[in-house]
């Protein structure tokens, strides 16, 4: 080892200045650079929990978006199907929707019974009322089913109840209905 000096002293004093400077860098590593490491590394994971909270909220964006159409497309929806709602005076509201409807049915309804307006016993706080009316008459099997399939489908908010058939006196094949239909009607308050 050529490079050391060849007096004690002065190699003893050249490892402690060697030894110093091995803690001063080892100081400045473990002090200075070694801290901004670590918060480098926290701040790439701060990062990465702030861009996927940023796609979340992207997400989310564009959720409300699609969900403010679909909620626009129900409303129109709705106050499409409300339009057939029973307003005014129940009853001839009834009389006139069922003789416009089943005119193109080959039944015989000669009796609309009074309609009976009351409260939804169905759903508890629902936004509407019911209104309950009768029909009777008469037709055969396939168009009686046909007049209900079509009405059920034509006025979403009405339901047929309590149907029972029985058969008329001289012709066989010709039933006799008795029917009760719940409608959805607007609520006044």
């Amino acid at each position: 080892m050529m490079w050391l000096p060849k007096n004690k002293k002065k190699r003893n004093q050249f490892f402690l200045v060697l030894a110093g400077i091995v803690l001063a860098i080892a100081a400045l590593v473990f002090g200075v650079i070694r801290p901004q490491y670590d918060k480098l590394a926290s701040i790439k994971i701060q990062t990465a929990d702030t861009r996927t909270h940023l796609t979340s909220i992207k997400a989310l964006i564009h959720q409300s978006e699609t969900s403010s159409n679909e909620l626009a497309d129900l409303n129109t929806t709705l106050s499409g199907t409300e339009t057939d709602m029973a307003t005014g005076d129940m009853y001839a509201w009834t009389i006139d929707t069922m003789r416009h409807f089943k005119a193109n049915y080959r039944i015989d309804i000669p009796d609309i019974g009074q309609p009976n307006p009351g409260d939804m016993n169905l759903l508890p706080h629902f936004p509407y009322k019911q209104l309950a009316f009768s029909l009777h008459g008469s037709g055969y099997y396939h168009d009686i089913g046909k007049f209900i399939a079509d009405f059920e489908n034509r006025f979403p908010h009405m339901r047929v109840v309590n149907l029972e058939l029985s058969p008329v006196g001289g012709d066989s094949e010709k039933l006799y209905f008795s029917m009760q239909i719940i409608a959805l009607m607007k609520s006044t308050s």
